[in-house]
This record gives structure tokens, sequence and C-alpha cells, in this order.
């Protein structure tokens, strides 16, 4: 078995069930550190014993490596796939129809992994596209892409299209949602991406009236397609908690239903966003969502069965789910805006 492909593999797997973030980077490190090496560098470690003395990998990596190497399926990866299960009760009707992500992170901003493997993993999970939509410049936390960056990051998934098809790479942004309702980011710039999800990240205590006017400047803009994890809430996970946003959640998914946004159905388990009483009424509302996943790592790609777990609970019309649409549709859709 290929001793990269194997870590990886764990890495996808410890991502998926939400492991601790420095196991995960053990094993990624150590994909890292032997797909560097030439076949005759991995033959020599394997014949002298001397992986644990490799920098970058430690004994457990080691023994997945030498179990690979010996053609065998580590002991490790078959516990981790024979321990995985469905991540979610329902949803398998919605989960289905999806063709799609439009929210994932890089580690051009806070993501764990390149671009190019985020892309692969997708497709590899059975999506026909999938969108890059790193963090904007101002939230530097997050190394948010300036737009000098967001012009190179462009030719990258742009080279990816080329190699990877008929699946799409599609070029996005999460731009921040400045306090006057402004994006955090160059309108022409804006007007060059494929989709664009618009997101509160700061001052998320303002009051009511405050963070309704945000949002809906934001959602009127012509360039916003997404209205991202809309309450900012964190109800569980090593972040720790956060309660919900404040706004007239009325008007604003008017804004969303009046300007042909849709309300994105974060499927992240710390997120849950929107909540359930705001989701059900979004949906009364005749909004569109989007089902997505915030993935920061490529196991983190399947959470969306928690978002279409959700969907079918309330029963949400699939067509209504802008990331059930075939491409062309939805870039279409995009597009006239």
């Amino acid at each position: 078995m290929n001793p990269v492909e194997a870590l990886r593999e764990i890495g996808f797997l410890l991502e998926r069930s939400r492991s601790d973030t420095h196991r995960v980077k053990a094993y990624r490190k150590a994909a890292d550190t032997v797909a560097a090496m030439s076949p005759e560098q991995r033959e020599e470690h394997q014949r002298e014993h001397s992986w644990p003395k490799v920098t970058g990998i430690g004994p457990k990596t080691a023994a997945v490596i030498t179990q690979a190497m010996a053609g065998d399926v580590p002991e490790y990866l078959q516990k981790l796939r024979d321990e995985a299960s469905p991540l979610a009760v329902g949803g398998g009707s919605i989960r289905e129809l999806i063709k799609g992500d439009l929210h994932t992170h890089s580690t051009w901003s806070d993501g764990g992994s390149p671009v190019e493997e985020m892309m692969l993993t997708a497709q590899r999970l059975g999506h026909a596209y999938c969108a890059i939509t790193d963090h904007s410049p101002r939230l530097t936390v997050a190394r948010g892409l300036t737009a000098d960056r967001l012009r190179e990051q462009m030719e990258l998934t742009g080279d990816l299209n080329s190699a990877m098809a008929p699946f799409r790479v599609l070029q996005g942004i999460e731009v921040d949602i400045l306090e006057d309702g402004g994006l955090d980011q160059e309108d022409a710039l804006l007007g060059e991406l494929d989709v664009v999800v618009a997101s509160v990240h700061s001052k998320l205590r303002s009051d009511s009236e405050t963070m309704t006017h945000r949002m809906v400047g934001a959602i009127a803009n012509p360039r916003v397609n997404i209205l991202g994890h809309c309450t900012g809430r964190l109800i569980e996970g090593e972040r720790g908690l956060r309660p919900e946003s404040t706004f007239d959640a009325e008007v604003v998914f008017e804004a969303c239903r009046s300007f042909d946004v849709a309300v994105e159905i974060n499927s992240r388990p710390e997120r849950r966003d929107p909540p359930t009483r705001l989701l059900q009424l979004a949906i009364e509302m005749g909004c569109l969502f989007s089902i997505d996943t915030d993935a920061h790592a490529p196991g983190q790609l399947e959470f969306v069965a928690y978002g279409c777990e959700r969907a079918e609970q309330l029963g949400l019309d699939p067509d209504r789910i802008i990331t059930t649409w075939p491409v062309d549709r939805l870039l279409a859709w995009c597009a006239k805006r």
C-alpha cells in the first residue's frame, strides 16, 4: 500500500471523527515527509528500519509507513476504517442529490490542507464541483487573502480546473461583512469570482438593529450569493461556546428571498447554523439554501451529512438547495446577480 495514501487516509478519518487537531497534523506531516522522498530513499529507510529517525515521523506514523511499505494495510488504518460509521442518522435522500460544496478553506487562509487536496477529496466523495472560499483580508487572524493573494489563488484554481475536468473547481471567497454592511474585498475582483459567501466575523454582540442593517446591507449587494453562518453561534467544540447574534430574522430572510441570496445551512457540528427555529422560519419564508461544510480540512468535507439530515427533517424541497443543482445552473444563478 502507498504509505502516503495510508497516512492521508488516517488523517481524513481522524478529521471526520473530529479527533484532536495535533494528532491529525502528525499524520499529515508524516505524509508530506514521505511524499518528498524518492523511491530509493523510501526503500533505504524500509530496509534499514530507520523510519523513526526521520524528522517529522514518530513511532506511530513509522509503524504505519513500515506496514504500508511491506504491502499490508496498516493496522491503525484498518482499525479506523472498521470504526467509521455514518455521521448522520437521516438525510440520505438529500445527500444523494448534493452535487457540490460552496464553503471550504485551505492553507491559503486558516485551513489545514492545500487547495489541491481539498478538491481531490471533494471529487472522491462524489461531488461534481467544489468552491474554495478562503477568508478576506480583514480577518488577519485567519490569514485572510489580500487582493493580490486572491488573484494568485485564482491562477491556481484555473490550472486545477484544467487538470481535474470534468470536475469543476470554483473560485470563491468568504468575504467579511463590514460594520457598515460593505464587503471586505475589491468590488471588481468579487465580480470575477464564481461564488461569494458573505459572513459576519466581528462585533457579533451588536444590538439587533445594528446587526440587521449590517446584514441586509451585504445581502443587497449584487456580488453576494450566500449568507454564511448567520447567527455566528458556537454550541460545542474546542473553541468554546458563543451565543447567537441578535437580528430581526424576518427582515434578514426577507432580504435573502427578495435579493435571491441563499441562506447557508452550515454543517459544522459546532455551528449547526441557523438554529432549527430560524431554519424553519427561512423555509417558511421561501428562501433558497446552500448546504455547506465550512470545511477546514479534507475529512470535514463529509460534514455535509449533518446539514442534509437537518434539511430532510424539516421537509426542505431539494430543489431549493442550490448545492443540489448542476454546475451550469448554479453558475448562471450566481452570475445573474
